[in-house]
């Protein structure tokens, strides 16, 4: 009981603000203004902008966690700010941000309603359950992490082109609750953005949808 006590005053008497000068955290909340651009690019139907920053939400969250694990020094307050931080931003990110974008494409039409909420509901319960029984024995996450969501949803809106406007928000729809129903099965993925290798090829695919979605703004 009395380290209990020991570690919770060291967690009470730095500043609530002292956390940000953390170098992974500054790369979360990074992502979340990402996500923020996202969002507001969404409500005003600029859908490039949009990818764009729902795929750089994605980048600067799995660079937190890659310089996270190669700092020294950073004490077991960090970890655990650190670790709050990101599922806070995650449920932003990678569940909230797609919602919007379906009812945002579907002209919010409230049929998308049960959708998007079987959505919201899978992604909390989601990061929930990883909040509490972390990776598997074998290393691997129980159901499809949450952030694959928006780096195939990304993936999928390059081929928006090629649909009438009501088909192609029906097949978003149906994408997002098929990710849904992934991410709280009892699948077995790897830990993808562990390894450095992975984080550069996301680093390569976010610089290409940046490219492609920017010269379509263009």
């Amino acid at each position: 009981m009395a380290t209990e006590n020991s570690s919770d005053q060291e967690l009470q008497t730095r500043p609530i603000l002292s956390y940000v000068k953390d170098l992974p955290n500054i790369c979360s909340l990074a992502g979340l203004g990402c996500t923020l651009l996202a969002i507001y690019f969404l409500i005003v139907d600029v859908y490039g902008a949009a990818m764009i920053g729902m795929i750089w939400a994605v980048a600067f969250d799995w660079a937190d966690g890659l310089i996270a694990r190669r700092m020294k020094g950073r004490t077991g307050a960090d970890r655990e700010f650190g670790g709050q931080l990101d599922l806070l931003i995650d449920i932003v990110s990678y569940a909230v941000t797609p919602a919007i974008l379906i009812l945002s494409y579907g002209d919010f039409n409230p049929l998308f309603l049960p959708v998007v909420f079987v959505m919201l509901v899978f992604g909390a319960i989601r990061l929930s359950y990883f909040s509490t029984f972390g990776l598997s024995g074998d290393a691997k996450y129980t159901g499809l992490a949450i952030d694959n969501n928006s780096i195939l949803l990304v993936f999928l809106f390059m081929f928006e082109g090629y649909f009438d406007r009501p088909v192609f928000a029906v097949l978003l729809g149906a994408c997002g609750l098929g990710l849904a129903i992934l991410n709280v099965s009892q699948i077995k993925t790897p830990k993808l953005s562990g390894n450095p290798v992975n984080v550069a090829l996301l680093a390569a695919y976010t610089l290409a949808v940046t490219i492609i979605y920017g010269w379509k703004l263009l």
